[in-house]
C-alpha cells in the first residue's frame, strides 16, 4: 500500500524544504519531488507543514495515584495523541508489589490491544530494594531503556539519596538512563504541614509550599549524585530559573545532564491555581505552575539546548470527581494536567507565533531529541528513506479555540480552555496508517505496538 503525501514543506530538526513523500506500508519509501510517483492513496499537503510524527516522552495512562486513577487509559489517551500529531508514547510504567518486571508486564497489559499509537515504557523505581535493582539489566533486555526516580511524594513513591546512588550506579553498569523528579520531598512535608496548621489549604498553596527553591535544590544534589556514580541524568519537568540554572552549570562542566519542561509551564502561570474558588484545582501538578517570567527562561533553556525536550506530563483527572478528593485541602488533590493533545498547538502558538523559536526547532523538541535520547531513533523523529512513516499534515492557517467541548481527551475540563490558536493537524499517519483525518480519529484500538528501545550511550 503506497501512500504521497504532495504538496507540503517537510520540517526536520535542521531544515525546511518543500517536497513529497512517499509512504510504503509502514515505512518512508522516499522524499523528494516527483510528478510521476505512483500511489494508491495521495494525500493533500499544499498549504501545510509536513512533520515527523511527534513523540511524547512523559505520559501517564491508566496509572494509579492519590486513591484514584487517571482517567485516560491507552485507548482514549492514545486516541487524544494521535489527534495533537503525536505518533509514539513512552508511558511511566511503575513497580508492582516490589518488581520492576511484574510493573512492566502490569502495563504492557494496560495497553496491549488499547493503543492508537507507538509506546514504549519508561520504569519507576519507587522501592530500591536488592531485588529490584538485580532486575534492572532484565528490565533492559526487555527493551526499557530509562527509568525515573521520585524526590517528592514522600510516603508513596519518593526514594532516598542512598536508594538514588544505588539506581545510579545500576545505570551506569547497563547504559541505561536515569530520570529524576526532582523535588526535596522532605522539605515540602515540612512546608505542607506548616501551611495546614495556618489553615492554608486551598489550592494556591500548593505553589508555595513547592517554591522554586525546592525543585532547584533535588536538581542540584540529583547532578551530584549521578555524577558520583559515573551516570548520566534526565530531569523531567523542569518549571523554573533556578532548577535551569543548575542544569546548565553541569553542562557547562561538561556533565551529561539532560531535561524537559512541558507545555503548561510555557503557557499557563501560578495565577492559574490562585483563580476564585476551587477552579484552582485544575491547575495543581507537581512541580507547581510558575510566576510567569519563567516562559522567557524557559524558551531560551530550550533554544540554548540547556534542555532538550517539550513533553506533556499529561497526567488527567477529572474535575468535578477526582480533583474534588482535595476540595478541602489541597494535599488531597491529585497532581496532573490533561495536556497530550494540545502540544502541538501550544507549541505553535507561543512558540514559533510567538517568536520563541523556529519550526526546525519546534520539530526537534517535540520529535527529533525525544527519538534520540530515548532510543527511538533512527526509526523514529525523522523524515528520512527507511524511518517508520510517523508523519503529521500540520495546516497552520486554521484558527481554533482549545475547548474541553471538543477535545478528545477522556477527562472533563482542558487547562488551555479558552486559548486561542493557530494550526492543527489535517491528516496524521502512524507506520503508515492515516489515524486522524480532518478532526476524527480514524484509527481502531490495538493498532499502536510495544516498542523495546535500545540503550543510549550518552557519557558520564
Amino acid at each position: 500500500m503506497k501512500k504521497l503525501v504532495r504538496g507540503g514543506t517537510v520540517v526536520t530538526a535542521t531544515e525546511m524544504f518543500d517536497a513529497d513523500v512517499l509512504v510504503e506500508d509502514e515505512q518512508i519509501a522516499w522524499v523528494g519531488r516527483s510528478e510521476d510517483a505512483e500511489a494508491d492513496e495521495v494525500i493533500d499537503a499544499s498549504g501545510c507543514f509536513v512533520l515527523p510524527g511527534l513523540i511524547d516522552n512523559h505520559t501517564h495512562l491508566s496509572m494509579p495515584f492519590g486513591g484514584t486513577v487517571t482517567a485516560d487509559d491507552f485507548d482514549t489517551g492514545t486516541a487524544a495523541a494521535a489527534a495533537g500529531g503525536t505518533t509514539c508514547i513512552v508511558d511511566f510504567a511503575l513497580q508492582t508489589d516490589g518488581s520492576l518486571l511484574k510493573g512492566l508486564e502490569t502495563w504492557k497489559a494496560n495497553a496491549e490491544g488499547r493503543a492508537h499509537v507507538d509506546y514504549a515504557f519508561h520504569l519507576a523505581v519507587s522501592e530500591a530494594s536488592p531485588e529490584a535493582i538485580r532486575e534492572i539489566p532484565r528490565a533492559v533486555e526487555e527493551g526499557v531503556s530509562t527509568f525515573k526516580l521520585f524526590m517528592a511524594y514522600k510516603g508513596a513513591l519518593m526514594v532516598d539519596d542512598l536508594e538514588m546512588l544505588n539506581v545510579f550506579e545500576a545505570m551506569a553498569e547497563t547504559g541505561a538512563l536515569p530520570m529524576v523528579h526532582a523535588e526535596n520531598g522532605d522539605a515540602i512535608v515540612f512546608l505542607q504541614e506548616r501551611a495546614a496548621a495556618a489553615g492554608e489549604l486551598a489550592p494556591r498553596f500548593h505553589a508555595t509550599t513547592r517554591p522554586p527553591e525546592v525543585e532547584a535544590e533535588a536538581t542540584s544534589r540529583a547532578i551530584r549524585l549521578a555524577t558520583w556514580a559515573g551516570s548520566p541524568l534526565f530531569v523531567v519537568h523542569v518549571s523554573c530559573e533556578p532548577a535551569v540554572a543548575e542544569i546548565q552549570r553541569a553542562r557547562d562542566a561538561g556533565l551529561p545532564i539532560y531535561g524537559e519542561t512541558c507545555i503548561q509551564y510555557l503557557a499557563l502561570t501560578v495565577e492559574d491555581l490562585a483563580r476564585e474558588g476551587f477552579e484552582g484545582a485544575k491547575f495543581v501538578c507537581s512541580p507547581p505552575l510558575r510566576e510567569a517570567y519563567n516562559h522567557d527562561v524557559l524558551w531560551s533553556a530550550l533554544r540554548q539546548q540547556a534542555l532538550q525536550i517539550v513533553s506533556t506530563d499529561h497526567c488527567p483527572f477529572n474535575y468535578e470527581t477526582q480533583k474534588s478528593l482535595g476540595r478541602d485541602d489541597f494535599r488531597l488533590i491529585p497532581n496532573g494536567l490533561p495536556t497530550i493533545e494540545s502540544r502541538l498547538a501550544v507549541m505553535y502558538e507561543y512558540g514559533v507565533r510567538g517568536g520563541k523559536i523556529t519550526m526546525p526547532e519546534l520539530v526537534r523538541m517535540v520529535s527529533t531529541a525525544p527519538a534520540q535520547l530515548f532510543g527511538l531513533a533512527p526509526s523514529k523523529g525523522a523524515i528520512a528513506a527507511g524511518a517508520d512513516a510517523d508523519l503529521v499534515v500540520f495546516d497552520p492557517s486554521v484558527e481554533t479555540t482549545i475547548s474541553a467541548a471538543t477535545h478528545k481527551m477522556n477527562v472533563d475540563y482542558n487547562p488551555f480552555e479558552g486559548h486561542a490558536v493557530h494550526g492543527e493537524p489535517r491528516v496524521v499517519l502512524a507506520r503508515g496508517d492515516v489515524v486522524f483525518r480532518d478532526g476524527d480519529v480514524v484509527s481502531s484500538p490495538g493498532r499502536g505496538r510495544y516498542v523495546a528501545r535500545d540503550c543510549v550511550s550518552l557519557g558520564s
